[in-house]
């Protein structure tokens, strides 16, 4: 189900004595229906952790989306000053059927019809389970215009999230649409920074290698080597045309980053994440970005929403939509 957005969320401070120069987002954010302008940002929430539950995780991430945006108003405006509001797509049970696919196969719609208007969309989860919907809309978008789409997925995470079940989970997108790329004859394109020794299997590694995914551990992603990390993320953007980016939150510290159903024992700090960002969004290539995983209920001091906003503001400026 489509939610419009909220536009009550949108509150912050107010400093008239400081002109233009003074705006925070709060001030200039539009609903997507007031936004008539190409480009810029637009914002849309994913409001599901059906995925999650699936996953037997911590539910709560559905109300990421708006503690994002409670956390987002008080972001300064500079070179990011077109933003719209798309409102929220919401998972809805009804019955025995929790509603997640429906939910994903909206999410793939609306992506689809904000790349057509020329927007850079930014998804704000919700578990993971969003990739799924998110790279189909992107997906969608492409193949209309190109026959074979050189899509490479960025996934900031501790998880490859490569996993077999019988259905689709939290802990399944990326397997997901490596499937729907085979079903297309296109390449799979997948590189993972973060990726915990001792939270995946021996058979997500497995299947990993099998398909050619590209990966960097949480003991590799430190300051003295981000170098390296650079380079990897360079060459691998240097063999596609179109970035989707996504960030799951539990790749963060579990000190930085409390609120999300499984916090990191070691996670990658931010003087690395950072920089991660600032090169993807910087490259000319990025398409789509989302972050997963925010669960306020879980969070301590709101210090969860607090770096899921700098890093989404961050995504903004550095990527001059």
């Amino acid at each position: 189900m489509r939610q419009q957005a909220d536009m009550t969320l949108w509150q912050g401070r107010i400093d008239d004595a400081e002109g233009e120069a003074g705006k925070r987002w709060h001030q200039i954010v539009r609903p997507l229906q007031d936004a008539k302008d190409e480009g810029g940002i637009t914002l849309l929430g994913f409001a599901c952790d059906a995925g999650v539950a699936r996953n037997h995780g911590r539910s709560g991430a559905r109300q990421g989306p708006a503690a994002l945006r409670a956390m987002l108003g008080n972001m300064p405006v500079r070179r990011c000053r077109s933003i719209a509001d798309a409102g929220d797509v919401v998972c809805v049970a009804n019955g025995n059927d929790d509603g997640l696919e429906s939910a994903q196969q909206e999410l793939s719609a609306a992506v689809a019809d904000l790349l057509a208007r020329g927007k850079l969309p930014i998804v704000m989860g919700g578990g993971h389970e969003m990739a799924f919907g998110s790279f189909g809309g992107l997906a969608r978008h492409l193949a209309a215009r190109e026959a074979m789409p050189r899509i490479g997925i960025i996934n900031l995470d501790a998880h490859f999230d490569l996993r077999m079940a019988d259905r689709a989970t939290s802990g399944t997108p990326f397997r997901q649409i490596a499937e729907h790329c085979q079903a297309k004859g296109w390449p799979f394109h997948y590189c993972v920074l973060g990726i915990s020794d001792f939270g995946n299997t021996q058979a997500l590694f497995d299947r990993a290698r099998a398909l050619s995914v590209r990966w960097m551990l949480d003991e590799e992603l430190h300051v003295a080597n981000l170098g390296k990390v650079q380079k990897t993320l360079s060459d691998f953007m240097a063999e596609v045309d179109h970035v989707y980016f996504t960030i799951c939150l539990d790749v963060l510290p579990a000190a930085v980053a409390p609120g999300v159903s499984a916090p990191a024992t070691r996670g990658v700090p931010l003087e690395v994440v950072e920089p991660v960002i600032n090169l993807v969004a910087a490259s000319g290539k990025l398409r789509l970005a989302d972050m997963a995983e925010l669960n306020p209920g879980l969070d301590i001091d709101k210090r969860t929403a607090r770096v899921a906003a700098r890093l989404l503001a961050r995504i903004a400026e550095r990527s001059g939509a």
